[in-house]
Protein backbone atom coordinates (compact mmCIF):
# COMPACT_ATOMS: atom_id res chain seq x y z
CA UNK A 1 0.00 0.00 0.00
CA UNK A 2 1.24 3.41 -0.67
CA UNK A 3 0.89 5.99 2.63
CA UNK A 4 0.52 8.60 0.26
CA UNK A 5 -2.62 7.33 -1.45
CA UNK A 6 -4.41 6.79 1.71
CA UNK A 7 -3.36 10.21 3.14
CA UNK A 8 -4.89 11.38 -0.20
CA UNK A 9 -8.21 9.48 0.32
CA UNK A 10 -9.07 10.07 3.63
CA UNK A 11 -8.05 14.31 2.92
CA UNK A 12 -10.96 13.77 -0.08
CA UNK A 13 -13.55 12.06 2.83
CA UNK A 14 -13.39 8.68 0.97
CA UNK A 15 -13.69 5.37 3.09
CA UNK A 16 -10.47 3.36 4.14
CA UNK A 17 -10.60 -0.10 4.36
CA UNK A 18 -10.02 -2.05 7.65
CA UNK A 19 -6.98 -3.01 5.52
CA UNK A 20 -5.76 0.62 5.15
CA UNK A 21 -5.93 1.68 8.78
CA UNK A 22 -4.48 -1.41 10.02
CA UNK A 23 -1.61 -0.59 7.33
CA UNK A 24 -1.15 3.15 8.46
CA UNK A 25 -1.47 2.37 12.32
CA UNK A 26 1.04 -0.22 12.56
CA UNK A 27 3.40 1.60 10.04
CA UNK A 28 3.22 4.32 12.36
CA UNK A 29 3.88 2.61 15.68
CA UNK A 30 6.87 0.30 14.19
CA UNK A 31 8.27 3.61 12.90
CA UNK A 32 7.84 2.88 9.20
CA UNK A 33 5.42 5.71 8.77
CA UNK A 34 7.12 9.15 9.62
CA UNK A 35 5.80 11.48 11.59
CA UNK A 36 4.74 14.27 8.91
CA UNK A 37 2.82 11.44 6.82
CA UNK A 38 0.64 10.20 9.99
CA UNK A 39 -0.26 14.18 10.94
CA UNK A 40 -1.72 14.67 7.71
CA UNK A 41 -3.74 11.62 8.00
CA UNK A 42 -4.52 12.54 11.09
CA UNK A 43 -5.52 16.38 10.26
CA UNK A 44 -7.56 14.07 7.54
CA UNK A 45 -9.44 12.74 9.98
CA UNK A 46 -10.06 15.84 12.29
CA UNK A 47 -11.91 17.62 8.97
CA UNK A 48 -13.38 14.43 7.81
CA UNK A 49 -14.62 12.22 10.60
CA UNK A 50 -14.82 8.23 10.15
CA UNK A 51 -17.95 6.06 9.05
CA UNK A 52 -18.61 3.91 12.29
CA UNK A 53 -16.92 0.79 10.53
CA UNK A 54 -14.09 2.64 10.13
CA UNK A 55 -13.63 3.84 13.92
CA UNK A 56 -14.34 0.24 14.73
CA UNK A 57 -11.28 -0.56 12.30
CA UNK A 58 -8.73 2.27 13.83
CA UNK A 59 -10.04 0.63 17.47
CA UNK A 60 -9.06 -2.45 16.62
CA UNK A 61 -5.43 -1.63 15.01
CA UNK A 62 -5.01 -0.22 17.94
CA UNK A 63 -6.11 -2.65 20.27
CA UNK A 64 -4.15 -5.61 18.74
CA UNK A 65 -0.94 -3.22 19.40
CA UNK A 66 -0.43 -4.61 22.17
CA UNK A 67 -1.56 -7.19 24.38
CA UNK A 68 -5.47 -7.97 25.21
CA UNK A 69 -5.40 -9.25 28.57
CA UNK A 70 -7.32 -12.67 29.45
CA UNK A 71 -9.14 -12.88 32.22
CA UNK A 72 -11.33 -16.11 31.72
CA UNK A 73 -9.50 -17.68 34.52
CA UNK A 74 -11.07 -15.03 37.21
CA UNK A 75 -14.76 -16.25 37.99
CA UNK A 76 -17.35 -13.44 37.45
CA UNK A 77 -18.53 -10.64 34.78
CA UNK A 78 -15.81 -7.96 34.71
CA UNK A 79 -17.22 -4.44 34.01
CA UNK A 80 -15.45 -1.52 34.13
CA UNK A 81 -16.51 2.34 33.55
CA UNK A 82 -14.63 5.13 31.75
CA UNK A 83 -15.25 8.97 32.25
CA UNK A 84 -14.21 11.82 30.23
CA UNK A 85 -12.66 13.61 32.48
CA UNK A 86 -13.87 16.55 34.46
CA UNK A 87 -13.57 18.67 37.77
CA UNK A 88 -13.84 16.76 41.26
CA UNK A 89 -14.90 13.64 39.19
CA UNK A 90 -13.67 11.34 41.81
CA UNK A 91 -16.66 8.52 41.20
CA UNK A 92 -14.29 5.52 40.51
CA UNK A 93 -12.69 5.38 43.90
CA UNK A 94 -16.54 5.48 45.27
CA UNK A 95 -18.11 3.14 42.81
CA UNK A 96 -15.30 0.44 42.09
CA UNK A 97 -15.82 -0.37 46.03
CA UNK A 98 -19.75 -0.86 45.42
CA UNK A 99 -19.38 -2.73 42.42
CA UNK A 100 -16.79 -5.04 43.46
CA UNK A 101 -18.80 -5.40 46.91
CA UNK A 102 -21.80 -6.24 45.04
CA UNK A 103 -19.97 -9.29 42.91
CA UNK A 104 -19.10 -7.21 40.22
CA UNK A 105 -15.04 -8.07 38.97
CA UNK A 106 -13.93 -4.19 38.23
CA UNK A 107 -10.73 -4.42 36.37
CA UNK A 108 -9.91 -0.88 36.30
CA UNK A 109 -6.96 1.10 33.80
CA UNK A 110 -6.66 4.76 34.70
CA UNK A 111 -5.39 7.74 33.54
CA UNK A 112 -3.28 11.09 34.83
CA UNK A 113 -4.54 14.50 34.70
CA UNK A 114 -5.06 15.38 31.71
CA UNK A 115 -4.85 19.59 31.19
CA UNK A 116 -7.46 20.89 33.87
CA UNK A 117 -9.10 17.72 34.61
CA UNK A 118 -7.81 15.52 37.04
CA UNK A 119 -6.64 11.83 36.89
CA UNK A 120 -7.47 8.63 38.99
CA UNK A 121 -3.66 7.42 39.42
CA UNK A 122 -2.57 10.64 40.82
CA UNK A 123 -5.65 10.62 43.15
CA UNK A 124 -5.07 6.94 44.17
CA UNK A 125 -1.19 7.95 44.38
CA UNK A 126 -1.89 10.42 46.97
CA UNK A 127 -2.26 7.48 49.30
CA UNK A 128 1.05 6.46 50.47
CA UNK A 129 2.40 3.50 49.24
CA UNK A 130 -0.54 2.93 46.99
CA UNK A 131 1.53 1.32 43.81
CA UNK A 132 -0.49 1.80 40.23
CA UNK A 133 2.27 0.32 38.36
CA UNK A 134 1.20 -3.39 39.08
CA UNK A 135 2.57 -5.91 36.68
CA UNK A 136 0.02 -7.42 34.80
CA UNK A 137 0.18 -10.83 36.92
CA UNK A 138 -0.09 -8.73 40.46
CA UNK A 139 -3.02 -6.89 38.23
CA UNK A 140 -5.07 -10.50 38.13
CA UNK A 141 -3.78 -11.39 41.64
CA UNK A 142 -5.40 -8.33 43.11
CA UNK A 143 -8.52 -8.70 40.86
CA UNK A 144 -9.02 -12.19 42.10
CA UNK A 145 -8.88 -11.18 45.93
CA UNK A 146 -10.50 -7.91 46.34
CA UNK A 147 -12.57 -8.14 42.98
CA UNK A 148 -11.14 -4.46 41.96
CA UNK A 149 -8.30 -3.27 40.86
CA UNK A 150 -6.92 0.11 39.60
CA UNK A 151 -3.57 0.56 38.04
CA UNK A 152 -2.13 2.99 34.87
CA UNK A 153 -1.63 1.87 30.96
CA UNK A 154 1.58 -0.47 31.05
CA UNK A 155 3.65 -0.74 28.22
CA UNK A 156 1.98 -3.55 26.90
CA UNK A 157 -1.57 -2.31 26.69
CA UNK A 158 -2.39 -0.25 23.36
CA UNK A 159 1.10 1.08 22.65
CA UNK A 160 -0.16 2.42 19.66
CA UNK A 161 -2.18 4.71 21.57
CA UNK A 162 0.78 6.27 23.09
CA UNK A 163 2.27 7.03 20.37
CA UNK A 164 -1.09 7.95 18.30
CA UNK A 165 -1.71 10.43 21.44
CA UNK A 166 1.28 12.00 22.14
CA UNK A 167 1.17 12.77 17.96
CA UNK A 168 -2.01 14.19 18.46
CA UNK A 169 -1.71 16.29 21.30
CA UNK A 170 1.06 18.74 19.05
CA UNK A 171 -0.85 18.64 16.13
CA UNK A 172 -3.93 20.13 16.96
CA UNK A 173 -6.23 17.09 16.55
CA UNK A 174 -7.23 15.94 19.76
CA UNK A 175 -10.16 16.76 19.56
CA UNK A 176 -11.65 14.36 16.93
CA UNK A 177 -14.54 12.05 18.20
CA UNK A 178 -13.05 9.24 16.25
CA UNK A 179 -9.87 9.85 17.71
CA UNK A 180 -11.15 9.70 21.39
CA UNK A 181 -13.29 6.67 20.47
CA UNK A 182 -10.21 4.65 18.99
CA UNK A 183 -7.66 6.04 22.06
CA UNK A 184 -10.99 5.30 24.87
CA UNK A 185 -12.11 2.34 23.31
CA UNK A 186 -8.58 0.03 22.42
CA UNK A 187 -7.57 0.56 26.05
CA UNK A 188 -10.85 -0.29 27.70
CA UNK A 189 -11.42 -3.52 25.66
CA UNK A 190 -7.45 -4.24 26.06
CA UNK A 191 -8.34 -4.70 30.09
CA UNK A 192 -10.60 -7.90 29.03
CA UNK A 193 -13.72 -6.08 30.42
CA UNK A 194 -17.55 -7.85 28.92
CA UNK A 195 -18.65 -4.80 29.43
CA UNK A 196 -18.33 -0.99 30.68
CA UNK A 197 -20.13 2.06 31.80
CA UNK A 198 -19.44 5.40 29.99
CA UNK A 199 -19.61 9.01 31.75
CA UNK A 200 -19.43 11.62 28.95
CA UNK A 201 -19.10 15.08 30.27
CA UNK A 202 -20.39 18.16 28.93
CA UNK A 203 -20.48 21.61 30.62
CA UNK A 204 -17.55 24.33 31.25
CA UNK A 205 -15.71 21.38 33.09
CA UNK A 206 -15.75 19.24 30.52
CA UNK A 207 -13.31 18.45 27.00
CA UNK A 208 -16.63 18.30 25.06
CA UNK A 209 -18.74 21.59 26.55
CA UNK A 210 -21.30 21.81 24.12
CA UNK A 211 -24.21 19.02 24.78
CA UNK A 212 -24.44 17.69 21.34
CA UNK A 213 -20.59 17.20 20.83
CA UNK A 214 -21.11 14.88 24.42
CA UNK A 215 -24.19 12.77 22.71
CA UNK A 216 -21.68 12.40 19.60
CA UNK A 217 -19.10 10.97 21.24
CA UNK A 218 -21.49 8.81 23.78
CA UNK A 219 -23.30 7.03 20.26
CA UNK A 220 -19.66 6.91 19.20
CA UNK A 221 -18.21 5.08 21.83
CA UNK A 222 -21.17 3.02 22.44
CA UNK A 223 -21.35 2.06 19.02
CA UNK A 224 -17.71 0.96 19.12
CA UNK A 225 -18.39 -0.92 22.35
CA UNK A 226 -21.13 -2.74 20.62
CA UNK A 227 -18.98 -3.77 17.76
CA UNK A 228 -16.75 -5.74 19.74
CA UNK A 229 -19.78 -7.61 21.77
CA UNK A 230 -19.27 -5.58 24.72
CA UNK A 231 -22.34 -4.68 26.71
CA UNK A 232 -22.92 -0.98 27.44
CA UNK A 233 -24.30 1.76 29.12
CA UNK A 234 -23.86 5.54 28.83
CA UNK A 235 -24.63 8.77 30.35
CA UNK A 236 -24.19 12.45 29.27
CA UNK A 237 -23.75 14.22 33.03
CA UNK A 238 -23.25 17.83 34.28
CA UNK A 239 -19.58 19.46 34.31
CA UNK A 240 -21.00 23.12 34.50
CA UNK A 241 -19.63 23.21 38.35
CA UNK A 242 -17.52 20.73 40.27
CA UNK A 243 -18.58 17.08 41.24
CA UNK A 244 -18.63 17.18 45.03
CA UNK A 245 -16.53 20.00 47.17
CA UNK A 246 -12.65 18.50 47.13
CA UNK A 247 -10.63 19.09 44.03
CA UNK A 248 -7.02 17.70 44.30
CA UNK A 249 -5.82 14.94 44.70
CA UNK A 250 -5.63 13.65 48.55
CA UNK A 251 -8.68 16.12 48.88
CA UNK A 252 -10.55 13.95 46.47
CA UNK A 253 -9.45 10.63 48.08
CA UNK A 254 -10.65 12.41 51.68
CA UNK A 255 -14.15 13.34 50.00
CA UNK A 256 -14.26 9.66 48.90
CA UNK A 257 -14.08 8.56 52.42
CA UNK A 258 -16.54 11.15 53.52
CA UNK A 259 -19.07 9.17 50.96
CA UNK A 260 -17.93 5.82 51.79
CA UNK A 261 -17.75 6.45 55.08
CA UNK A 262 -19.67 8.83 56.90
CA UNK A 263 -22.27 8.73 54.81
CA UNK A 264 -21.90 12.13 53.15
CA UNK A 265 -24.76 12.74 50.49
CA UNK A 266 -24.25 15.19 47.68
CA UNK A 267 -24.48 15.23 43.63
CA UNK A 268 -21.00 13.15 43.95
CA UNK A 269 -23.07 10.39 45.95
CA UNK A 270 -25.93 10.99 43.93
CA UNK A 271 -23.65 9.51 40.08
CA UNK A 272 -21.73 7.79 42.11
CA UNK A 273 -24.33 5.49 43.13
CA UNK A 274 -25.95 5.65 39.42
CA UNK A 275 -23.05 4.66 37.61
CA UNK A 276 -21.78 1.76 39.87
CA UNK A 277 -25.83 1.00 39.74
CA UNK A 278 -25.23 0.52 36.19
CA UNK A 279 -21.86 -1.41 36.28
CA UNK A 280 -24.15 -4.15 39.06
CA UNK A 281 -27.01 -4.29 36.55
CA UNK A 282 -24.44 -5.17 33.41
CA UNK A 283 -22.75 -7.47 35.86
CA UNK A 284 -25.94 -9.60 36.38
CA UNK A 285 -26.57 -8.52 39.94
CA UNK A 286 -29.74 -6.73 39.27
CA UNK A 287 -32.44 -7.29 37.17
CA UNK A 288 -32.28 -4.00 36.04
CA UNK A 289 -31.20 -0.63 36.03
CA UNK A 290 -33.25 0.88 38.77
CA UNK A 291 -32.32 -2.53 41.24
CA UNK A 292 -28.88 -1.90 40.43
CA UNK A 293 -28.98 1.53 42.08
CA UNK A 294 -30.96 0.18 44.98
CA UNK A 295 -28.22 -3.10 45.54
CA UNK A 296 -25.78 0.07 45.69
CA UNK A 297 -27.70 2.30 48.11
CA UNK A 298 -27.90 -0.48 50.29
CA UNK A 299 -24.22 -1.68 49.85
CA UNK A 300 -23.11 1.66 50.95
CA UNK A 301 -25.00 2.41 53.58
CA UNK A 302 -24.19 -1.56 55.55
CA UNK A 303 -20.46 -0.13 55.14
CA UNK A 304 -19.53 -2.73 53.11
CA UNK A 305 -17.66 -0.27 50.15
CA UNK A 306 -15.78 1.10 52.29
CA UNK A 307 -14.65 -2.29 53.71
CA UNK A 308 -13.87 -2.99 50.20
CA UNK A 309 -12.03 0.50 49.61
CA UNK A 310 -9.51 0.09 52.62
CA UNK A 311 -9.30 -3.59 50.99
CA UNK A 312 -8.53 -2.97 47.70
CA UNK A 313 -6.04 -0.17 49.14
CA UNK A 314 -4.15 -2.75 51.31
CA UNK A 315 -4.22 -4.93 48.48
CA UNK A 316 -2.06 -2.21 46.35
CA UNK A 317 0.23 -1.46 48.82
CA UNK A 318 -1.40 1.75 50.16
CA UNK A 319 -0.99 2.45 54.27
CA UNK A 320 -4.75 2.06 55.37
CA UNK A 321 -4.06 4.12 58.44
CA UNK A 322 -4.86 7.37 56.31
CA UNK A 323 -7.86 5.63 55.06
CA UNK A 324 -9.49 4.66 58.08
CA UNK A 325 -8.17 7.85 59.85
CA UNK A 326 -7.87 10.35 57.15
CA UNK A 327 -7.29 13.25 60.08
CA UNK A 328 -3.37 11.81 60.23
CA UNK A 329 -2.85 12.96 56.81
CA UNK A 330 -0.07 15.52 56.71
CA UNK A 331 -1.33 19.04 56.87
CA UNK A 332 -0.72 21.68 53.79
CA UNK A 333 2.09 24.15 54.98
CA UNK A 334 -0.78 26.71 53.93
CA UNK A 335 -4.12 27.61 53.69
CA UNK A 336 -6.11 31.06 52.64
CA UNK A 337 -10.08 31.58 52.21
CA UNK A 338 -11.31 33.18 49.11
CA UNK A 339 -14.51 35.31 50.09
CA UNK A 340 -17.55 36.69 48.26
CA UNK A 341 -17.44 40.17 47.27
CA UNK A 342 -21.26 40.43 46.75
CA UNK A 343 -24.47 39.08 47.56
CA UNK A 344 -26.57 37.28 46.09
CA UNK A 345 -27.46 33.69 44.09
CA UNK A 346 -24.61 31.42 42.82
CA UNK A 347 -25.69 31.63 38.95
CA UNK A 348 -22.55 30.85 37.28
CA UNK A 349 -19.29 28.63 37.69
CA UNK A 350 -16.43 28.53 35.22
CA UNK A 351 -15.62 24.74 36.31
CA UNK A 352 -12.49 24.91 33.98
CA UNK A 353 -11.14 27.58 35.44
CA UNK A 354 -11.45 26.02 39.05
CA UNK A 355 -9.50 23.51 37.43
CA UNK A 356 -6.51 25.66 36.06
CA UNK A 357 -6.48 27.27 39.94
CA UNK A 358 -5.85 23.52 41.32
CA UNK A 359 -3.24 23.25 38.78
CA UNK A 360 -2.06 26.45 40.05
CA UNK A 361 -1.20 25.27 43.76
CA UNK A 362 0.37 22.42 42.70
CA UNK A 363 -2.64 19.95 42.38
CA UNK A 364 -1.63 18.86 38.37
CA UNK A 365 1.01 19.18 35.79
CA UNK A 366 1.91 22.22 34.07
CA UNK A 367 4.64 20.26 32.34
CA UNK A 368 5.46 16.25 31.89
CA UNK A 369 7.80 16.24 34.19
CA UNK A 370 6.35 18.47 37.23
CA UNK A 371 5.90 16.57 40.41
CA UNK A 372 2.01 16.94 41.87
CA UNK A 373 1.76 17.92 45.54
CA UNK A 374 -1.10 15.48 46.86
CA UNK A 375 -2.10 17.93 49.62
CA UNK A 376 -2.36 21.05 47.44
CA UNK A 377 -6.46 21.49 46.06
CA UNK A 378 -9.50 23.81 46.74
CA UNK A 379 -13.11 22.91 48.77
CA UNK A 380 -15.83 24.80 47.09
CA UNK A 381 -18.49 25.22 49.37
CA UNK A 382 -21.21 26.14 47.16
CA UNK A 383 -23.17 24.68 44.20
CA UNK A 384 -24.92 26.65 41.24
CA UNK A 385 -28.55 27.95 42.84
CA UNK A 386 -27.20 28.62 46.48
CA UNK A 387 -27.51 31.81 48.39
CA UNK A 388 -24.42 33.75 48.99
CA UNK A 389 -23.97 36.09 51.64
CA UNK A 390 -21.55 39.02 51.38
CA UNK A 391 -17.96 37.71 53.03
CA UNK A 392 -18.72 34.16 53.19
CA UNK A 393 -15.98 31.80 52.13
CA UNK A 394 -16.76 30.86 48.59
CA UNK A 395 -13.32 28.57 48.79
CA UNK A 396 -10.92 27.46 50.63
CA UNK A 397 -7.35 26.75 48.98
CA UNK A 398 -4.64 24.62 50.14
CA UNK A 399 -0.89 24.35 48.93
CA UNK A 400 2.88 23.95 50.28
CA UNK A 401 4.15 26.35 47.94
CA UNK A 402 3.51 30.36 47.68
CA UNK A 403 3.70 30.45 44.24
CA UNK A 404 0.52 29.16 42.70
CA UNK A 405 -1.61 31.18 45.36
CA UNK A 406 -2.68 34.32 44.69
CA UNK A 407 -2.80 33.17 40.86
CA UNK A 408 -5.61 30.48 42.04
CA UNK A 409 -7.22 32.81 43.83
CA UNK A 410 -8.09 35.36 40.90
CA UNK A 411 -8.95 32.30 38.90
CA UNK A 412 -11.44 31.38 41.47
CA UNK A 413 -12.66 35.11 41.98
CA UNK A 414 -12.97 35.23 38.03
CA UNK A 415 -14.50 31.78 37.93
CA UNK A 416 -17.53 32.61 40.24
CA UNK A 417 -20.82 34.77 38.99
CA UNK A 418 -23.11 35.69 41.53
CA UNK A 419 -26.57 37.46 40.46
CA UNK A 420 -29.38 38.84 42.15
CA UNK A 421 -31.82 36.15 40.42
CA UNK A 422 -32.05 32.76 41.47
CA UNK A 423 -31.11 30.27 38.52
CA UNK A 424 -32.37 26.78 37.76
CA UNK A 425 -30.20 23.90 39.16
CA UNK A 426 -27.76 22.38 36.56
CA UNK A 427 -29.34 18.83 35.61
CA UNK A 428 -26.86 16.13 36.83
CA UNK A 429 -27.86 13.41 34.26
CA UNK A 430 -28.25 14.88 30.61
CA UNK A 431 -29.31 11.49 28.57
CA UNK A 432 -29.07 8.05 29.49
CA UNK A 433 -28.33 5.06 26.85
CA UNK A 434 -29.42 1.98 27.75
Amino acid sequence: MNTAELIRKKRNNEHLTKEEILFLVNGFTKNKIPDYQFSAFLMSVYFNGMSKEETSALTEAMLYSGKVLDLSSIKGIKIDKHSTGGVGDKTSLILAPIAAAAGVKVPMISGRGLGHSGGTLDKLESIPGFRTDLTLTEYKNVLKKTGAVLIGQTKEIAPADKSIYALRDVTATVESIPLITGSIMSKKLAEGIDGLVLDVKTGSGAFMQKEKDAVALANSLIDTAKAFNKKVIGFVTDMNQPLGNYIGNWLEVYESIQVLKDGKKNDLTELSLILAGAMIYLGKKAKSLDEGIETAIKILSSGKAFDKFAEIVKAQNGKTDFVIRPEKYPEPKIKEAVKSVSTGYLSEINTYELGMAAIDLGAGRKTKDDKIDPKAGIIFNYKIGDTINKNVVLAEIFSDSKTGVESAKKRIESAVKISKSKPGKPKLIKKVFI
